[in-house]
């Protein structure tokens, strides 16, 4: 790991303001663990308001100096060269994210890495062949008006980071910010500083102006994530992770009028219908449930098959997880690694321990998984799947976020509609069947921000993005991202 970025004597994570690297002002630091081991590995710098501060200003000044007097076109090749930089360090960021993550190194290297380089290239492609609208008005003279749209950048936006997927889903929203003229402070997750911190080195290299990217590290209330949040020199707030969260920047947003894009949690149903092709219903579900160890936002945690096939289903998903091999990053052949912190591990085990006070029956999994040699002290639970809970019990309407399932027969469409949709979040769904009619029927009536047909995580990036009901606020994606990260303005002529 390079020194600049990661103080490697004493294994210290900085911030990143102004295009430099430093400490806090208290000297407060927190400790960063590997999930895969349980040992701290790191330090991080506990940002506050005074890093808060320098990081918004130095953001403000890059918008009025430097960054925001470049055109379109030298802009965007910045923000792709930012792509081919992160590609060209791809070892040095495979190496952060999956010892703060813990995750296979299989799947840091075939999803996180490469698609959190792609994002910064697809959207500057996006701004750069955007259209604006215009119209010819008539007027009582006679002689007409031109009305013409403007984009122009939102200003300065916090960006504040989830711990799943750090690099790709921080690059979600850096990509467009900087793309659309927009300057950001990223407090990433706690859990995960390395990415976004190494990042400011990238920056650095292909001469993106300084204070168009910053990085405070800290926590959330009373830390980094509050200061930043209710910082009147902000003018959007991105945030993807859990609702609570989501519901307080919220709050904190309202004081100024300042807009947020929310991409929250989500208690996703799967429905796999009887004329379904099993092989494939299988092959996406066990992804959907097991993984990234069940942590993503798009995760399937309740399952509804129809009653006819539900018998051979669960036996092949139940077959399916105890086939997974779960151990750390760098073994090979492992598909399943641990969850994200100790705290994580408790709430997971605490639903494991829920689900059979609540009259599940365990097919497979429910416990800790203690592994041998480095991993002994790692956060892994087993994957995890039920049968014969309610559609009322807690395991079946709270998130949980790990590596665990909930199976439930039903009987027609009607039913398994109105069931998948007695949820408080409204995220995603899966429907699986051959029936093409019933496929767009059922999606159409579906709750939700994201369905997928007879398959599940298959993202085209110019598509809107976001979730229903209590999973967010807004849609992010291709052109739809600009209604976030740019002010429209209209300019009328009269000729």
């Amino acid at each position: 790991m390079n020194e600049a970025w990661l103080m490697t004597e004493r294994q210290e994570f900085l911030h990143f303001i102004d295009g430099a690297y430093g400490p806090s002002a208290s000297g407060k630091t927190f400790p960063v663990v590997a999930p895969a081991t349980g040992e701290i590995y790191a330090a991080a710098h506990e940002g506050g308001e005074a890093e808060v501060n320098a990081a918004v200003s130095a953001a403000r000044s890059a918008l009025n100096g430097a960054w925001g007097a470049l055109s379109i076109a030298d802009r965007t090749d910045l923000v792709i060269s930012v792509a081919d930089e992160i590609n060209a360090r791809f070892d040095d960021f495979l190496e952060a994210e999956i010892i703060d993550t813990g995750k296979p190194k299989s799947l840091a290297s075939h999803i996180d890495i490469p698609r959190g380089a792609a994002n910064f290239k697809m959207f500057a492609d996006t701004i750069r062949t955007i259209s604006g609208e215009a119209f010819e008005t008539a007027t009582p003279d006679g002689a007409g008006a031109i009305n013409y749209s403007v984009r122009k950048p939102r200003g300065v936006i916090a960006v504040i980071c989830p711990w799943n997927f750090p690099l790709l889903l921080m690059t979600w929203k850096v990509g467009p910010a900087l793309a659309c003229g927009n300057t950001v402070v990223v407090k990433p997750s706690e859990e995960t500083p390395a990415t976004a911190t190494l990042l400011g080195e990238v920056m650095n290299k292909v001469g993106v102006p300084k204070g168009v990217y910053n990085v405070v590290h800290g926590y959330g209330p009373g830390s980094a994530g509050e200061f930043l949040t209710s910082h009147p020199g902000v003018d959007g707030i991105t945030f993807t992770g859990e609702t609570r969260t989501g519901e307080a920047i919220m709050k904190a947003a309202g004081t100024g009028v300042r807009p947020v894009s929310l991409e929250l949690g989500g208690k996703n149903s799967a429905i796999v219908f009887a004329d379904a092709n099993l092989d494939r219903a299988i092959e996406g579900t066990m992804r959907s449930v097991f993984a990234n160890c069940g942590q993503v936002c798009l995760g399937t945690e309740r399952v509804y098959v129809e009653r006819p096939v539900f018998d051979e289903f669960a036996a092949r998903l139940k077959t399916g997880a105890e086939a997974l091999k779960v151990g750390g990053p760098i073994e090979e052949g492992v598909s399943l690694g641990p969850l994200i912190s100790a705290e994580h591990l408790d709430k997971v085990l605490s639903y494991y321990e829920l689900a059979e006070q609540e009259g599940a029956q365990v097919l497979t999994g429910g416990g800790r998984l203690a592994l041998g040699c480095a991993t002994k002290n790692g956060f892994f639970v087993e994957p995890t799947i039920w049968t014969g809970l309610t559609d009322e019990s807690r395991v079946m309407r709270e998130e949980i976020f790990g590596p665990c399932c909930a199976l439930a027969p039903f009987d027609d469409e009607e039913e398994v509609i109105a069931r998948a949709n007695n949820t408080y979040y409204g995220l995603a769904a899966s429907v699986w069947t051959d029936n093409l009619s019933r496929a767009h029927r059922v999606a159409r009536r579906l709750e939700v921000g994201v369905c997928w047909l007879n398959s599940w995580f298959l993202r085209d990036l110019r598509t809107a993005f976001g979730g229903a009901k209590a999973s967010g606020v807004g849609r992010e994606g291709g052109v739809h991202s600009l209604e976030f990260y740019t002010e429209l303005e209209n300019i009328c002529v009269k000729l």
